[in-house]
């Protein structure tokens, strides 16, 4: 029995009609003769898709007790004992009721799928578990159910269903979506035009992705290797030398000038030991691509030309940027370089752009070299070659145009190659080169000739010594070699622990980082940090970077145990054990910057629950005292009418009345001050931006104070500000009242407009004791007062709401010196023209 097939119904956001399209999806394969059940639905009381569940056979659901309610989810076990042929599963992100079979939904559909059974689901783009994060950024909700997106990947089909902004806000307000009261709050939120534009995005760019990987597998499969330009990809190769950020740059501007141009950065790294560039430009290098929206990559290969060849084609790049050669004008006769090759080579369907750059023609400068005293294959191919075809064609030539040359001439010519075999391969190709050749000096130039005999003693010295001075400079240019590659790989060592060193004392806490240095620098394709609790507990992952990480250090090609229960794991290939020195010393940085993050998030979140004890401290002190006295206030007047002791007259019963509503007020005012700051410290202010004239929304704010206390000056020429009407009313009344409050009797709060540039300045002037220079950011705090302000005025909340409010319109509010005493609170607005409104009226007609 075979696994089922997984399709996916991918919505960009709620309402576009994933569930409908399966739905009819399932109308078709039931009219095709498919055995087809539904196994969970939910129709959100929408009546177009109730309609399609009419003549589809249903599951019964499982009810579930929990907490004294009932609840019904999809009876995995009654599906299973069914069998049908497909199964329709909506919601896949959905969390079930504890006491569920599975926890996700999910992992019930993985239950249908080993059974066979294929299964068709819908799921959203928010739920996607990789874009929790950018979901929250953009529409200030966290998903809190979501679904892993390897689940979702492994799909064996996946159909976005999309749909306009303006078309999903029409079927939203004609009701087709949700309950008419709810439509506004949610046109207002959520389903804001921005928000649905960002989630479309998101939902067209994860697609995309995937589809490019169903066209690499097609590739792979039929072993295509020409390039099919569906869209630019342009690799840039680099050396990790500084040429690198020119060459990205310009590979960026090409990438431009095409829509969905991606830019993939490739450092072609040898496949026998640390790389060869510096850690440090290559970390730089990588920012910078990824800053300008593209990809690094590491790759392992022999022949830099091959290996950034096959990359190219590997990913159906479309152009190739290289650097023009540092090397100097006499090193192009040993190799034409690494532009020149892959120019030559990259064939008709790879474009490849040279650049110029400061660097060229300079030389390459010393960079950390590759370990150890391997040549490399073609170095000791080359050795040899000398060694034995180089004395056999000088044996060759000597015979047969100058014979009477002399033994010791020839002596001096085969010793000249078999010390060219020692530079070339070392120390076994130049003693196989000494031996050769001194078979070939006895038997073709040491009398007797073409005989392995010697009948002058003499000539029998000269041969040993020929022999030895051989083996003896073989032997010494060897060393030398070895002890030149020692040193280079030790200067690379050094570099390496330095780096290491001035991490810590630089308190460097990303661990991603060091272990993708850590990946780079011994070329591997993976490593991955684990730990276990205990030594019979599993282990997990703290911390992973490159492809296919393993889940076992027993699993790895290079592990190495940190303490009892924390290990690093690296898969690619199996290093020496001088390697273990610096890769020791990683782990240990490693094992210290995960304690160090640990440190970092738990004095977090005692900052943050000290920060909650104190704002918790201060409210019950405002409730305490604040709160209390207006209650106090409005009680004594109360009771006072109700008593019958006392015959109050009008005059007396309205002014028992008035302090009841001005009671109240200030009850209103301290209770809606203290739900905004709530509301600011969950981040639950969404402001609806959209065009405003000043001089409407700043008449309203002065409800709260007296006529007389106020001078407004906002001139009507004004031009128009962006802003979230109600927040900045908010705003600017407590501001004011705070400013009529402190200033001093007679004296009227001056508000005043002006337009400067780009911005447009509130000003709210005061005449009051002011307030010093140090305690001019303070008194934006919450539950602050300045001064001797007197108790029951308040509980210090209205300029930090104020702030909250103005900040979250794309606006500033600071405090300033009143020319001659007092305080002037200035409140900067962005113009309408330079800020986009973000919340649009509906349109007036719609379709669904």
């Amino acid at each position: 029995m075979g696994r089922g097939k997984l399709r996916i119904y991918l919505g960009a956001a709620p309402g576009v009609g994933k569930t409908y399209a399966m739905l009819s999806e399932a109308h078709r394969r039931v009219e095709r003769g498919t055995d087809c059940v539904v196994g969970f639905v939910e129709h959100h009381s929408r009546p177009r898709t109730e309609v399609m569940l009419h003549g589809l056979e249903l599951v019964e659901r499982r009810e579930i007790e929990y907490r004294g309610s009932t609840f019904t989810e999809m009876d995995v076990d009654a599906i299973l004992a069914r069998r049908p042929a497909v199964a329709l599963v909506d919601e896949l992100a959905h969390t079930n009721v504890p006491g569920s079979r599975n926890a996700k939904r999910w992992q019930d559909v993985e239950e249908l799928l080993q059974a066979g059974i294929d299964v068709v689901s819908t799921v959203n783009i928010q739920h996607l578990e990789s874009l929790g994060d950018v979901v929250e950024t953009i529409t200030g909700v966290r998903q809190r159910e979501t679904v892993p997106d390897e689940v979702a990947r492994r799909a064996d089909q996946i159909e976005l269903v999309d749909m306009s902004p303006q078309a999903l806000r029409r079927r939203m307000a004609h009701g087709n979506v949700y309950k008419p009261d709810k439509v506004d709050a949610a046109l207002s939120n959520y389903f804001r035009p921005g928000n649905l534009t960002a989630l479309r995005e998101l939902a067209l760019l994860w697609v995309a992705d995937r589809v490019d990987e169903y066209l690499q597998e097609y590739r792979g499969e039929h072993n295509i290797r020409s390039t099919w330009q569906a869209r630019e990809r342009i690799v840039v190769g680099l050396t990790g030398g500084p040429e690198g950020r020119t060459l990205i740059r310009r590979a960026a501007r090409l990438a431009e000038k095409g829509a969905g141009g991606e830019v993939l950065a490739v450092y072609i790294a040898a496949s026998d030991g640390l790389t060869s560039a510096s850690p440090k430009e290559l970390a730089v290098q990588r920012t910078l691509v990824e800053d300008l929206g593209g990809t690094f990559h590491h790759v392992i290969g022999d022949s830099i030309p091959d290996a950034l060849l096959e990359f190219a084609r590997g990913c159906n790049a479309t152009q190739i940027v290289l650097g023009v050669s540092r090397r100097r004008s006499w090193q192009y006769a040993f190799s034409p370089g690494v532009s020149a090759t892959v120019a030559r080579e990259s064939g008709p369907d790879l474009d490849v752009h040279i650049v110029t750059h400061d660097e060229a023609a300079k030389g390459r400068r010393s960079l950390p070299v590759a370990r150890g005293a391997r040549l490399g294959r073609s170095r000791i191919i080359w050795g040899w070659l000398t060694g034995i075809a180089g004395p056999a064609l000088l044996t060759v030539l000597l015979s047969q145009l100058v014979p009477e040359l002399g033994l010791a001439n020839d002596m001096l010519l085969f010793l000249t190659f078999t010390v060219a075999a020692a530079l070339l391969g070392g120390l076994l190709p130049a003693l196989a080169s000494a031996a050769f050749g001194s078979l070939l000096l006895n038997y073709y130039f040491t009398p007797p000739l073409h005989e392995f005999t010697i009948s002058d003693p003499r000539n029998i010295v000269a041969i040993a010594i020929f022999v030895g001075v051989a083996v003896s400079v073989a032997s010494v240019v060897d060393l030398a070699a070895r002890r030149t590659h020692q040193a280079a790989r030790l200067r690379a060592e050094s570099e390496i622990l330095s780096f290491l060193a001035g991490s810590v004392l630089r308190g460097e806490n990303s661990l991603d980082a060091l272990l993708e240095r850590l990946r780079e620098t011994f070329a591997m394709q993976s490593v991955v940090l684990l730990e276990r609790s205990s030594e019979v507990d599993p282990w997990t992952t703290a911390a992973s970077v490159g492809t296919s990480p393993v889940g076992r250090p027993e699993d790895a090609d290079v592990d190495l145990p940190i303490g009892d229960n924390m290990a690093l794991a690296l898969t690619g290939r199996v290093l020496p054990a001088e390697d273990r020195r610096v890769l020791g010393a990683f782990a240990a940085q490693a094992a210290v910057v995960l304690d160090r993050q640990r440190l970092v998030d738990e004095a977090e979140k005692s900052r943050e629950l000290a920060e909650a004890n104190r704002i918790r401290t201060a409210l019950l002190a405002a409730v305490s005292h604040d709160l209390r006295t207006p209650l106090a206030g409005i009680k004594a007047s109360v009771t006072s009418l109700r008593s019958d002791d006392v015959e109050w007259s009008e005059d007396d019963k309205a002014e028992l009345l008035e302090g009841i509503e001005d009671g109240a007020d200030r009850l209103a005012a301290l209770i809606g001050n203290l739900l905004d700051m709530s509301r600011l410290n969950t981040g639950t202010v969404v402001p609806l931006i959209r065009e405003t004239d000043l001089d409407e929304v700043v008449p309203m704010a002065l409800g709260g104070v007296p006529e007389d206390s106020v001078a407004l000056d906002i001139p009507e020429t004004l031009p128009m500000v962006a802003v979230d009407r109600g927040l900045l009313e908010r705003a600017v009344a407590n501001i004011v009242e705070n400013a009529v409050k402190y200033s001093s009797d007679g004296q009227p709060v001056h508000v005043s407009a002006s337009a400067l540039a780009s911005r447009v300045e509130l000003r709210v002037v005061d005449r009051g004791p002011g307030v010093p220079d140090e305690a001019k950011n303070r008194i934006f705090e919450p539950f602050q007062r300045h001064g001797d302000a007197p108790r029951g005025a308040g509980v210090g909340l209205g300029l930090a709401v104020a702030r909250g409010f103005t900040e979250a319109i794309g606006g500033t509010l600071t405090a300033e010196d009143t020319p001659g005493g007092g305080l002037t609170m200035v409140i900067t607005l962005p113009i309408a023209g330079d800020v986009p409104p973000v919340s649009p009226e509906l349109p007036t007609s719609a379709v669904t």
